[in-house]
């Protein structure tokens, strides 16, 4: 009996090392790219937000990330906000407000608007659309019109914000789609 659990452990051992070798590049890819899209988002330029500051009606408004990623607000001057998150810049405004001209600031941030997405290639309505929270390849691609008779019907090649050539990904539910993305929709060949 000792025996039969040493070797399931043994056969238990060996299925899941075998399984973690068993990983592509694109399994990576796809993880990390999910991973993305279930973090909080981080501001980058083209997003729009909406500061308030409670009590004062005069610091409130909405603001767009300039492309240098700051913004510009009365009182507090020009901010650096590419790549911190909504909360994250809550307690940045805070800490601003509060050491030049407010006792106890309290700073929501919301984020009104992210930049759009792009979809090219063999779709029936190729451009610029407007960023949905839970988007993936499958959404995106009818949100454009569906495919061409000629499109891939397997994959489709993603460039993220901040990579400089695009990765092929297979067309899932599985595979988010991030503001700012490019999708290109390749022609099949056969």
């Amino acid at each position: 009996m000792i025996r039969f659990l040493l070797y399931s452990a043994m056969l238990a051992v060996a299925v899941l090392v075998s399984g973690c070798a068993g990983s592509t590049p694109n399994d990576v890819e796809q993880q990390a790219a999910v991973a993305a899209a279930t973090a909080p988002a981080k501001l980058q330029p083209g997003d729009k937000i909406r500061i308030v500051v409670f009590g004062e009606d005069n610091l409130n408004g909405e603001y767009q990330v300039d492309q240098s990623g700051q913004i510009s607000l009365p009182l507090a001057g020009t901010i650096k906000v590419q790549g911190l998150t909504q909360a994250e810049l809550e307690q940045e405004l805070a800490k601003k407000f509060k050491s030049q001209y407010l006792k106890s600031p309290k700073v929501t941030v919301t984020i009104t608007t992210l930049r759009p997405y792009y979809m090219m290639g063999e779709v029936k309505n190729p451009g610029q659309f407007a960023y949905q929270s839970g988007l993936n390849v499958l959404t995106a691609m009818a949100i454009a019109g569906g495919p061409t008779y000629r499109a891939s019907r397997n994959t489709v090649e993603i460039q993220r914000l901040g990579e400089t050539s695009m990765h092929e990904y297979p067309i899932s539910a599985a595979v988010p789609i991030l503001p700012g993305d490019v999708v290109k929709v390749p022609e099949r060949y056969f």
